[in-house]
């Protein structure tokens, strides 16, 4: 099987049996798939924890106009994250690189309320600060490095980081999104951008879209979606807004995508 970040793309398929200790459960919510996987044990091919899987219609014609999508995925993270306190979000990736953009372009559309004092500047806002790390060839220094920084200064109750993903299906990029509470933890084994509890010593929710596919098993040439463009621009914007709803329910989708501008 081609490299797949998707966890439902590993224990979903129907020719076996799930593997013990993994729970799976499909639900339909309006025009949004919801795939959710649940790790129980440690050893399997993707660590143990919570997964979820939202597929819709391809991102590259979404748009915060697009409410009821917005508040799937935001309802979803939310259960993910811990219900109060400080929260980082990291932007992991090359903006250069379109395909590996999603995460710098999405911190851009976070509404970053946390103060110089580490308060937000409005009582009833959750603290959140936003930050695209870039990466060790541009700043000298590991993810893992700039993110234990961070988070030594902020005292995060947990942080977010949003990242490109990759999926063996092709007619599943773009058009899906993913979050966790294992951390950043890319398929590849020695993939050096590995964000977790562990690293970290708070928890650590993954958010991402696949936008690269592998060519062939093996193989060095990865496949992109033809809309691409629009994919990282309009699923920057669909997670901005979903993670934005999630860490401040007390504002609407209108009121913050207002306030984001």
């Amino acid at each position: 099987m081609r490299t797949t970040d998707m966890a439902d793309e590993l224990f979903s398929g129907a020719a076996q049996p799930l593997p013990a200790g993994v729970r799976l459960a499909t639900a339909r919510h309006g025009g949004v798939t919801v795939t959710r996987v649940e790790v129980a044990r440690e050893g399997l091919s993707r660590p143990r924890g919570r997964y979820v899987t939202l597929e819709m219609p391809s991102v590259s014609v979404l748009d915060e106009r697009d409410a009821a999508v917005i508040e799937t995925c935001a309802a979803e993270l939310q259960a993910l994250l811990p219900p109060e306190g400080p929260v980082l979000v990291l932007g992991v990736g090359n903006r250069r690189i379109t395909a590996d953009a999603l995460g710098p372009r999405t911190v851009q559309r976070i509404l970053v309320t946390m103060g110089a004092g580490a308060a937000p500047p409005v009582r009833g806002l959750r603290p959140v600060a936003a930050v695209a790390p870039g990466v060790a060839a541009a700043t000298g220094l590991s993810l893992q490095q700039l993110a234990a920084a961070l988070v030594g200064q902020l005292h995060p109750a947990a942080v977010v980081c949003v990242d490109s993903l990759c999926s063996a299906e092709g007619q599943r990029l773009g058009r899906t999104v993913q979050f966790s509470d294992t951390g950043l933890y890319p398929a590849q084994a020695d993939h050096t951008r590995h964000l977790t509890r562990d690293t970290l010593g708070v928890p650590v929710v993954a958010a991402g879209i696949p936008t690269l596919m592998q060519a062939q098993e093996g193989a060095d040439l990865v496949v992109t979606p033809r809309a691409l463009d629009s994919v990282i621009a309009h699923g920057a914007a669909l997670l901005g807004a979903a993670i934005n709803r999630a860490l401040q329910p007390r504002l609407s989708i209108a009121q913050l995508c207002w306030l984001v501008g």
